[in-house]
């Protein structure tokens, strides 16, 4: 692992259990203005030691602590003298580990749960507490710890838990049955902020300015004086990479903006908008070439309807189109991406002792060995949402950092079967009126994502006094925290009926328009 730089030096170290939550718990302890990094439970002693942490955290997760072969916590941790908080599953480890006992809960606990505080420390007094010293907490687990380690005394309770918080403030070793780390949990901000500040002795050094600063000093490091390329597409990663980089290297940067004939009404110019402003740009113009590229897609997607091979065929064009471009810049060395922390997690990177898979920017999947770049990718330590506190420090719009997300194939997988240029033309209207209603009413924000589609059917309808036999135009709109599972948008009745008249009576191609109620699961959010 690299050298850390300032930022850095005080950081956490999140142990993985295979908690849904564990993301969120390393989200939580940055918003303290403190760093982290989440490692599997198998994590190599050189590893931590690279990292240097000041802390630890223990993960929920889904196994069973009375089976004999479920994760445990690395004995070289628990003796390594670091302070340490177990979380659910990382509580009931850090029990059996210390000679407590755990043991299958007759009553087990799911959803909102209201803890009694038995005994006072600096973690648990930092919960939100009625005067009688009970707290709303949220609970996920089927065991419970029934016996507690030597040195540990109860912090707190629930009738069906009798040990659902404990301490031993010597050793700096705490554990809590509940999700500290998600919403419901009254207080649980202020307990993690205790943990890595107080308890950890972290400083916060964590936050917007300081990341960006160390970004633009490392991108300096590591590229020079080469010159770097950037697939800009218009979304939020690709539009801070390229804020971040025009501040760190100037025009040393290349943007190669590709119109493929399937982004968003006014998508192009939105983006040669943003950058325009010279606060994102640092006084020096950014360098875009935006590439109209249109009738080669569409070409190549002439009668094709599966899915998947639209998306291939986009993929292999974008790539084909970006690379002519590439070759044409001189110098170029780096290929620039927006790969983010998610993306090294999932795609299991090699600190973690597996297959080296990068988790490419869905415009840009192939192009490193293609093109022979190195890659530079200055938000692989960054989650999303920090992503959009720095895209918002650099100076990019809100309206651009916080718009919703867009498919790599853009329309394409929006018009249901065999993608026609008239029918990329009739959704991006029926799409830009969508949105435009839902940021009038106020209820942009209010959903996650939200969406046109076009379907490969026709339908009768009547406007005026002629009949119209066109196709139909179906509108998604969700609500979800982490897009795993979402809930379709229950947006006021009158509000697509509002909607729905203006796409018929402004669009002559469209005869009728329905409202999209599927959840995630069954259904997934986008229809290809």
């Amino acid at each position: 692992m690299a050298e850390h730089s300032n930022i850095h030096d005080q950081c956490l170290l999140i142990v993985d259990f295979g908690s849904q939550y564990t993301q969120l718990i390393a989200r939580r302890v940055r918003e303290c203005g403190v760093y982290c990094e989440i490692y599997p439970f198998d994590v190599a002693q050189s590893q931590v030691e690279a990292l240097g942490p000041a802390g630890v955290i223990l993960s929920g997760g889904p196994e069973t602590v009375t089976a004999g072969k479920t994760p445990r916590i690395p004995e070289f941790l628990l003796q390594s003298g670091l302070p340490m908080l177990g979380i659910c599953y990382g509580m009931q480890a850090m029990a059996t580990q210390l000679g407590g006992q755990v043991a299958s809960s007759r009553t087990r606990e799911f959803g909102h749960a209201e803890i009694q505080l038995e005994t006072n420390n600096a973690l648990i007094d930092a919960l939100a507490t009625t005067a009688a010293g009970r707290c709303n907490v949220w609970m996920s687990h089927g065991d419970k710890v029934t016996k507690l380690p030597s040195g540990f005394d109860c912090s707190a309770s629930t009738p069906s838990a009798p040990i659902a918080a404990m301490a031993d403030p010597i050793r700096h070793f705490y554990g809590v049955q509940f999700h500290p780390e998600v919403t419901h949990t009254a207080g649980g901000e202020g307990l993690l902020k205790v943990f890595a500040q107080d308890i950890c002795g972290c400083a916060g050094t964590w936050t917007a300015a300081n990341i960006v600063d160390d970004a633009i000093t490392t991108v300096r490091q590591q590229v020079g004086d080469d010159h770097v390329i950037l697939g800009l597409s218009g979304g939020v990663d690709s539009s801070v990479v390229a804020a971040l980089l025009s501040r760190a290297i100037g025009d040393q940067l290349t943007c190669i903006f590709v119109d493929n004939g399937l982004l968003r009404k006014g998508e192009c110019a939105e983006v040669e908008a943003a950058f325009a402003d010279s606060r994102v740009s640092n006084q020096l113009p950014l360098k875009i070439i935006t590439v109209a590229a249109a009738d080669e897609f569409m070409s190549n997607l002439a009668d094709e309807a599966d899915p998947e091979a639209k998306r291939k065929i986009i993929g292999s064009t974008f790539i084909d189109v970006f690379d002519r471009e590439a070759s044409k810049i001189d110098g170029a060395k780096w290929l620039a991406q927006g790969t983010i922390y998610p993306d090294v997690i999932e795609s299991a990177a090699s600190k973690y002792g597996k297959a080296h898979v990068i988790k490419s920017h869905h415009n840009v999947g192939g192009l490193p060995e293609r093109m022979s770049l190195q890659l530079v990718e200055p938000l692989r330590e960054l989650f999303k949402d920090e992503v959009r506190k720095i895209g918002l420090h650099l100076g990019l719009p809100e309206s651009l950092v916080y718009r919703h997300p867009f498919p790599g194939p853009g329309l394409g997988v929006r018009i249901l079967g065999a993608v026609q240029k008239s029918y990329a033309d009739v959704l991006r209207e029926a799409d830009a009126i969508f949105i435009a209603e839902l940021r009038a009413a106020d209820l942009y924000d209010q959903v996650s994502q939200a969406f046109a589609v076009y379907l490969p059917v026709k339908s009768v309808g009547v406007v005026g006094d002629a009949r119209r036999y066109e196709h139909v135009i179906a509108l998604r709109a969700v609500e979800t925290i982490d897009f795993m599972t979402a809930r379709w948008a229950h947006l006021p009745y009158d509000f697509i009926e509002r909607v729905s008249n203006r796409i018929i009576n402004e669009i002559e191609a469209v005869s009728r328009v329905v409202y999209d109620v599927s959840s995630k699961p069954p259904a997934t959010i986008e229809w290809e």
